[in-house]
């Protein structure tokens, strides 16, 4: 669980350090501040994450969700620049929204979703057969084989979407998760699926140069109230700043 709960009226610097280049690499708030605003704006306005017309009236890019039992979400902005000069805006929302890893207009996932999906669908029908026997069995000892079965599964199944994952960097390098935040110590669920890893990546693979970045919260308070509506935080230290200082690498 991330240490990170307390709000910031701008938040501070990203930043992450480096194996490879033993460097600590930061990147300011700047101008993303301001356009994280608009974007907030937007959000209100439209009660839609859509970004282009044809997709306003897609019930499953509704902000309305973000205000009920599935709260809210972290959204991020991050300010680039065009080799000529030209300003280029990344958005990026964490995880999945509304069950889609790709929306139009958003930052994409650090792996192939269509990979993704058939290597997670068919273990993840046996995971849920195996929750459902577990639920109707009686018997402790069985009920004890099969959660073991359960879990042997699951962390089967993380370690190989982990697998999946290409990090790009400023560089032009590539990296595995292990490679960039190293294999000292578990990796927890949802690393690299914030909002900075993905829009910092999504930069990396276009050859823009980052300049600035903001992160904010939209919906409701997640249930410990680390998190709430419209108030800006720094990428979490356990899932994003692992990765950071690599992603950031040659900017």
């Amino acid at each position: 669980m991330s240490t990170v709960a307390v709000a910031f009226d701008r938040p501070p610097r990203a930043s992450g350090f480096c194996r490879r280049c033993r460097t600590t690499h930061t990147l300011p708030t700047g101008n993303a501040f301001n356009e994280a605003q608009r974007l907030m704006g937007c959000l209100e306005e439209t009660g839609s994450i859509a970004l282009h017309p044809d997709q306003a009236d897609d019930p499953d890019l509704s902000t309305a969700p973000l205000f009920g039992d599935s709260r809210g979400k972290m959204l991020g902005v991050l300010e680039c620049l065009e080799r000529n000069g030209k300003i280029v805006w990344l958005y990026a929302f964490s995880g999945q929204y509304s069950g889609r890893w790709q929306v139009p207009g958003w930052a994409p996932p650090l792996f192939d979703v269509e990979q993704f999906h058939r290597l997670n669908t068919p273990e993840e029908k046996q995971i849920k057969k195996l929750t459902a026997r577990i639920e109707k069995e009686s018997e402790p000892g069985i009920v004890t084989r099969l959660k073991t079965d359960r879990t042997r599964r699951c962390r089967r199944l993380m370690a190989d979407i982990h697998g999946l994952y290409v990090l790009n960097n400023f560089h032009g390098q590539k990296a595995s998760l292990d490679d960039a935040a190293g294999t000292t110590r578990a990796k927890p669920t949802g690393i690299g699926d914030c909002c900075a890893p993905k829009l910092l990546n999504h930069a990396a693979s276009r050859r823009l140069r980052p300049v600035s970045l903001a992160e904010f919260y939209f919906g409701r308070a997640n249930r410990s109230h680390t998190r709430l509506h419209k108030h800006f935080y720094p990428p979490c230290t356990d899932k994003c700043e692992p990765l950071l200082g690599y992603l950031l690498c040659g900017s």
